[in-house]
């Protein structure tokens, strides 16, 4: 009976293999950006506050640190399931403030391009400006 090795990983595999962990953790930094919170505490807080309340289980914030440092044992499905509802609403959300934030730049755009389109449509002769109607004067 002849014994097979094991198939030695190439370095590209190792580095495309992602844990739970690091997984979980990626997620949670997705989902509760500390550039939004303002703080990498202010950012765990946030999240332990919401697995606190989407998780069926009691969670700590020892718990979510660990997770958002990368050193948790283990992380059970339900945690990766809020935190990909938790990268959703995140997703959603940073959405909504960029629309919000297009409609002010289009409006300010609007406010400035109005006067330049209007001293342009002045200093046109009234034959220019009826274009495709008979000038009546």
């Amino acid at each position: 009976m002849a014994e097979g090795t094991d198939k030695v990983l190439s370095k590209t595999d190792k580095e495309r293999a992602m844990s739970d962990t690091m997984y979980a953790q990626h997620l949670m930094k997705d989902a509760f950006p500390k550039e939004r919170h303002g703080s990498v505490y202010a950012a765990q807080y946030a999240a332990f506050d919401y697995l606190r309340r989407a998780l069926t289980k009691q969670i700590t914030f020892r718990r979510a640190r660990s997770i958002w440092e990368g050193a948790a044992k283990r992380i059970d499905a339900e945690e990766v399931e809020a935190l990909k509802r938790a990268q959703i609403e995140e997703i959603r959300r940073e959405r909504s403030e960029l629309r919000a934030r297009l409609a002010r730049l289009e409006e300010a755009i609007a406010m400035v391009d109005a006067p330049e389109a209007g001293a342009a449509m002045a200093a046109r002769s009234p034959s220019e400006r009826a274009v495709g109607r008979r000038n009546l004067s």
